[in-house]
């Protein structure tokens, strides 16, 4: 190889690397700030209404509630990487495109091709850090979170060592469902308890009992009496126990199968299915969560697919003289998101396959990509 050829190569080589560096370092300032955006777009409004409302209708405490919102913070950041990616895609190159730069690049013979080079592959490695998170970081935080739930329910908020108190359950309308009279409370014993507890139509019972104490599966009481009363005043029955679980409502089963496939990776998500999904009540469940499965691949696919829409889209046309990356990403991603609740929707209804209701959104918008991308590469002018 001649001293000029290298020369020629080193150059062509620098060139191609200040390219690469250039674009990608405007592709992570933007999808940083977007991530973070997005993050915060969702925690404010979605999370926010999350915690309100375990707070006044669950009684769990500022700091927990709190806590379990940080806890799913990491499954917010897997939905907004692909945001975040499209947004820093069009931004970028739809400033590039607005400074002529594209223009320029193309003019020196680097096609549209090349340009975007960069881009997918950082699309590329946020789909593997997607994926990461999803498989690590999610399942573990959900447990946790799923268990100060769990834990806060069970516990009610009872104070340890106070006397003759009183706490009240009530309902979304705020309506009162069952009124709580303890006597004391000595090492999380409950003591002379009585229960009215008007959820019922039409009658009232009353529970009363020398001790108690909350746990997960329910409130266990011993020694004590039911009194069921008509709405007449009348006593309709009476039952003496030595022990007696009551869920009051509160079946804490439903809370233990929530986000109950977010709790598990892939593979122990597969295994799970594997074993059947009989003991689950409603179909609805069972098809939420094979979807669940296919969902954790198709997500952090979406990166790639979305970059795949975003960078046609981006080069603004000669004639345009105004930024519209912003817009666009927004559009983009609320169509997106919209054709992913419907599909989902419908698989976990059984109107269509649960893989194809985790991967219609992306099949549609790569499809819908890709002959844009094809008509903008290989018909610019």
């Amino acid at each position: 190889m001649t001293v000029d050829l290298r020369y020629k190569l080193k150059r062509k080589l620098k060139r191609v690397s200040i390219l690469d560096r250039y674009i990608t370092r405007q592709v992570i300032e933007v999808f940083l700030m977007g991530v973070f955006v997005f993050t915060s777009i969702i925690f404010a409004s979605d999370t926010f209404i999350t915690l309100i409302k375990q707070i006044s209708l669950f009684g769990i405490p500022f700091h927990v509630a709190l806590l379990m919102i940080i806890l799913n913070l990491p499954s917010v950041v897997v939905m907004t990487i692909p945001m975040g990616v499209l947004l820093s895609t069009v931004m970028t190159l739809n400033k590039l495109s607005l400074d002529s730069e594209i223009t320029v690049l193309r003019a020196c013979g680097i096609g549209i091709n090349r340009i975007a080079k960069p881009i997918f592959i950082f699309a590329i490695v946020m789909c593997i850090c997607s994926f990461v998170i999803n498989e690590t970081v999610v399942p573990v935080a959900t447990k946790y979170s799923k268990d100060l739930a769990l834990w806060s329910l069970s516990q009610k908020n009872v104070p340890n060592g106070k006397e003759n108190f009183v706490f009240k359950e009530i309902d979304s309308n705020g309506v009162l469902k069952r009124l709580f009279y303890v006597g004391n409370c000595e090492d999380k014993v409950l003591y002379n308890v009585t229960v009215l507890d008007n959820s019922k139509e039409d009658t009232i019972q009353v529970l009363q009992a020398n001790t108690g104490r909350t746990t997960p599966s329910g409130w266990d009481f011993y020694k004590g009496a039911v009194y069921t009363i008509g709405d007449r005043g009348k006593v309709l029955n009476t039952t003496l126990f030595e022990t007696s679980n009551v869920k009051f409502g509160l079946d804490l089963t439903k809370q233990l199968n929530k986000n109950l496939a977010k709790e598990m990776n892939f593979s122990k998500l597969l295994k799970y299915i594997a074993k059947g999904l009989s003991h689950l009540e409603t179909q609805e469940e069972r098809n939420a969560i094979v979807i669940e499965l296919f969902d954790k691949l198709a997500l952090p696919i979406t990166t790639i697919v979305l970059v795949l829409v975003g960078v046609p889209l981006a080069i603004t046309p000669p004639r345009v003289r105004y930024n519209r990356g912003f817009l666009f990403s927004i559009l983009i991603i609320f169509a997106y998101y919209l054709i992913r609740a419907l599909s989902i929707s419908f698989g976990e209804a059984g109107t269509i396959a649960p893989f194809l209701a985790a991967w219609l959104p992306n099949v549609i918008l790569t499809i819908l990509g890709a002959a844009m991308y094809y008509r903008k590469v290989y018909t610019i002018s």
